[in-house]
């Protein structure tokens, strides 16, 4: 089980290592464009499925809380979590426009959009990141696996090194702080 432990932390520590050199400096210019958006006016909409859900949630709340540093609220919204829009539009218009009916009610050109999507290829996320594109937002892909269809819409796109959900989950939050963190310094 010790072999277990250590190969999982090794393992996380290599993708990590890996996905920053490749996108060290596309990080920062991602996240000069979030806090110019935001010193702008305009907001962050982020959303994805399960894990990725709960990834939107968590930097939206250290975007509109705090992350390290002590500073006013930023506009954030994870599309993730009212459940009567969720529903309603599964039902009337199916799952995979969820994130795109949201978008269109909310994003404006100028905003900024995340959609987090382990595979690449989720339907509601690729629609969403579409939408959002179509509106004038800034899109941005958090994916893994190849990057599937998702990073031939986005503006930029970042693509985890490993087929690993869990490996790339872990990329993806560690991402989210990092732009916070940037976020928080030019702010």
């Amino acid at each position: 089980m010790i072999e277990l432990v250590i190969n999982s932390f090794r393992e996380s520590a290599d993708v990590k290592l890996a996905f920053v050199e490749t996108y060290a400096q596309q990080i920062v210019e991602v996240g000069q464009i979030i806090a110019q958006a935001l010193k702008d006016g305009n907001k962050l909409l982020l959303f994805g499925n399960g894990g990725s859900a709960a990834d939107a949630q968590h930097i939206a709340g250290e975007i509109v809380g705090r992350f390290k540093k002590e500073r006013k609220a930023l506009p954030a919204i994870a599309l993730t979590t009212d459940t009567s829009i969720l529903t309603a539009v599964g039902n009337d218009y199916g799952f995979e426009s969820v994130f795109e009916r949201q978008i269109e009610a909310l994003c404006m050109p100028g905003d900024v959009v995340i959609g987090i999507t382990t595979s690449g290829d989720s339907p509601n996320v690729v629609r969403g990141i579409a939408k959002a594109h179509d509106l004038g937002a800034t899109t941005i892909a958090f994916t893994g696996k190849g990057g599937g269809k998702v990073v031939q819409i986005a503006h930029y796109s970042f693509v985890v090194p490993s087929y690993e959900t869990p490996r790339i989950q872990e990329c993806h939050i560690t991402l989210g702080h990092v732009l916070c963190e940037i976020i928080d310094a030019l702010l």
